[in-house]
């Protein structure tokens, strides 16, 4: 089974491929905001050097978010319009789950953490073991207080990763001194090719859409919506 993920849900652009549970060919790139000039690009050289076609794709998969509301729609569009055009299987993957399953096994909670602005971020907490993948709270839109109220109900260790971590890791360190452990840098940004394995997983669980039922995972109105509400009272 041959399958093309797709994650620009965040500011990196990436593209992968896996056939059977492995992974094959991988292209990331993390160049201004441009995603939608350069993903399909990317995807085209990365089957070519792979000597793969899209015809030969067998699912399709994008991470649906949360994120960047402009980044998860060209990711989403892209894939339904491969599918579509293919009639061929999409899966869609929490961007937090792709992001948590980057790691490595771990004893405690894993908690993926991405930006949301105004001291907020969007997380979830997740077990991992045998690279079994289980989650334990659901995506949610927190500010870091209300995290590490979430936080202090349990009393596991915690590694936490993503970009929001930079941003609020001296406050967590101080709050939790023996138990937060920060991930790798490496690991603080969504890649297709965990976005790829995952959703061959849900595809044999019985987990594939089709095209038009794909969609992405805000968690939150964009700002334009906000603004509106707003104006309108």
């Amino acid at each position: 089974m041959l399958t093309l993920a797709l994650d620009t849900s965040c500011l990196t652009a990436s593209c992968a491929v896996c056939e059977d549970g492995k992974l094959i060919g991988e292209l990331t790139l993390q160049h201004g905001k441009t995603h939608s000039q350069k993903i399909i690009p990317m995807v085209k050289s990365l089957l070519d050097f792979l000597d793969k076609d899209f015809k030969d794709v067998d699912l399709f998969a994008a991470s649906i978010g949360p994120g960047s509301f402009t980044g998860l729609r060209i990711g989403v569009v892209t894939v339904k319009g491969l599918a579509y055009s293919l009639k061929k299987p999409v899966c869609g993957i929490p961007t937090l789950d792709a992001l948590a399953y980057s790691v490595p096994d771990f004893g405690g909670l894993i908690i993926p953490m991405l930006d949301a602005r105004n001291n907020q971020v969007f997380t979830a907490a997740f077990r991992k073991d045998r690279q079994t993948l289980d989650k334990v709270w659901p995506d949610m839109g927190l500010t870091i207080e209300e995290l590490m109220d979430q936080i202090r109900s349990s009393e596991e260790k915690v590694m936490v990763l993503g970009d929001a971590v930079p941003l609020h890791i001296e406050k967590l360190r101080e709050a939790f001194p023996q138990r937060v452990i920060e991930a790798p840098p490496s690991l603080f940004t969504p890649r297709a090719s965990c976005c790829a394995i995952l959703a061959e997983r849900a595809y044999h669980n019985n987990q594939a859409l089709n095209a038009f039922e794909l969609e992405p995972l805000y968690l939150r109105k964009s700002q334009a919506e906000r603004m509106r509400d707003l104006s309108r009272g």
